[in-house]
């Protein structure tokens, strides 16, 4: 009867660990959504011209695991860009932080107020693909008590 007490003794308290684990986890993922970027890495390949023709099925891309890298606000100035979307150098700029996209391409990282330009690592080097008027690379404004919702849709092998 002692053994038997002792094992459920084990099992309730690994039970109520694993239980406390996941709540951590549920915490500090609602932690990070309080003030940062959030979003979902997706690939886009083959054509994506309009037309009757058109494939219709995979039009909002598939999601994809990426290592996310967010830098400082960077310029087209800045760096060395390469061809189709591709950046061959950043020069000395650093990432603030890297993060990996999850299999459904979801990714949450807590940052400060500021700018910040949002960058993927591809097998070929890293690459963005959107710019503002200014030619600043992939901007995303980080707000106090804000997440910003972003898409990054890797379209470097995909016909527009």
């Amino acid at each position: 009867m002692r053994i038997s007490s002792i094992l459920l003794a084990l099992l309730l308290g690994f039970s109520l660990t694993t239980c406390a684990q996941k709540n951590h986890r549920r915490k500090i993922t609602k932690s990070i959504a309080v003030q940062g970027i959030c979003g979902t890495v997706l690939v886009k390949r083959g054509n994506h011209m309009p037309g009757p023709d058109s494939p219709k099925s995979n039009a909002t891309g598939s999601p994809v695991e990426r290592e996310v890298l967010i830098f400082p606000l960077l310029n087209m100035s800045q760096v060395e860009a390469g061809d189709n979307g591709f950046i061959n150098s950043v020069g000395a700029a650093k990432p603030i932080k890297t993060i990996k996209s999850e299999k459904d391409g979801t990714f949450c990282v807590s940052l400060p107020t500021g700018r910040y330009s949002v960058i993927v690592q591809e097998p070929k080097g890293l690459y963005a693909n959107l710019y503002d008027t200014k030619n600043n690379i992939f901007p995303v404004t980080v707000e106090k008590n804000k997440t910003a919702q972003i898409k990054v849709e890797i379209t470097h092998q995909a016909v527009f």
